[in-house]
């Protein structure tokens, strides 16, 4: 158990890197190309994405030996301490600090998950469950992912990517049950790993899984997808675990609610990281960066085409953007035209955050 404990929290920080650096790439492609196949294509070329993948096989074979070790209903929720390690990692990248807010929120993811699952105490099952029972998880799961798409695709903006990461994170919790059942299979040999229908749907899961997240990546900023994401991909886990796998959790009333003060103050921690200044600071000067960078490219294009008689053969000075932002360029540039709108100059604010 002590080494599930372990590979769960390692998996946990390599996810964390990985969504950070998947987030950054995926944010500077326009945010039409989310939920199509070409987004896939498009990030495959950014070195900063592979690089994020990468981490992300590594935690994948962390979360591997996490669930070779111990139950899902005890590894997915640790996995959630991504979210302690997302926040230091993105300050670290963008030249920020932490501030009392958000070490306490790290404090309370930790302190919540500690108490709910040492008061849970959740036992190991059997990943052996009917196939009746798989289609239903399966239907519900489906139906779920549709409606949230449906209701995504009619809007915009943060909405929207709480949408797509609501149906990403269902997929992904699906896939978790998934990967410990093709986990499971590997101690009766490769051929039964290769003739069962969970390993063929684990790789549709984690396709899809990966196109939705980033897809809410693309979508807008972390702090309308990434609390999403740290609260349903575990929740769908644990259920599947505890209804579909015969997980249990230990006995008593005193105990479940323990486990469920302990639930609700990783949840609230959860928020209060995703939501603060510093994440939404993080956003800002990413957006910022953004704006600048296309600015300059629209001054230059003006330069270009006005000539040399118009410009006395130089080229204003433009400004280096340091940071890329999440926002598409429809935010300088009309609809269905190549002109420019006049574009609202801000000063750096500690809460601003402001938004299409």
């Amino acid at each position: 158990m002590v080494i599930a404990v372990i590979a769960a929290i390692a998996a946990g920080a390599c996810f964390a890197a990985a969504g950070v650096l998947q987030q950054r790439a995926a944010s500077r492609l326009d945010s039409d190309e989310s939920l199509s196949p070409g987004l896939l294509r498009d990030l495959a070329r950014q070195r900063l994405w592979v690089i994020g993948i990468s981490l992300a096989v590594l935690s994948y074979g962390f979360q591997g030996l996490a669930l070779a070790n111990g139950p899902l209903s005890l590894v997915q929720p640790l996995i959630v301490m991504e979210v302690v390690f997302a926040l230091p990692v993105a300050a670290r990248l963008h030249g920020m600090r932490m501030q009392a807010r958000d070490w306490l929120g790290a404090l309370m993811v930790t302190a919540g998950l500690a108490v709910g699952l040492a008061a849970a105490s959740p036992s190991a099952g059997t990943t052996e469950a009917p196939l009746g029972d798989w289609l239903f998880l399966l239907l519900a799961v489906g139906v779920l992912v549709v409606a949230a798409l449906v209701f995504g695709r009619r809007r915009k903006g943060p909405l929207r990517a709480t949408m797509f990461a609501l149906a990403g994170a269902s997929v992904m919790g699906t896939q978790s049950a998934l990967f410990d059942a093709t986990i499971d299979r590997f101690s009766d040999g490769f051929a039964a790993v290769f003739t069962a229908w969970q390993t063929y749907l684990l790789v549709v899961a984690s396709i899809g899984g990966l196109l939705l997240i980033q897809s809410a990546f693309n979508s807008g900023p972390l702090a309308a997808s990434m609390p999403v994401i740290d609260a349903v991909e575990p929740a769908v886990a644990v259920t599947i675990g505890v209804l579909l796998f015969g997980e249990s959790l230990a006995p008593g009333l005193g105990r479940h609610l323990l486990a469920a003060a302990g639930a609700a103050v990783a949840l609230a921690g959860i928020v209060l990281l995703d939501t603060s200044p510093l994440t939404k600071r993080l956003h800002q000067s990413e957006e910022d960066g953004e704006e600048d960078g296309e600015e300059d490219g629209e001054e230059d294009g003006d330069g270009a085409g006005r000539g040399e008689g118009e410009t006395g053969g130089e080229r204003a000075p433009t400004a280096v953007a340091s940071v890329i932002r999440p926002s598409p360029i429809a935010d300088v540039t009309t609809a269905g035209s190549g002109a420019t709108r006049p574009r609202q100059l801000r000063a750096p604010s500690r809460r601003g955050w402001v938004r299409r």
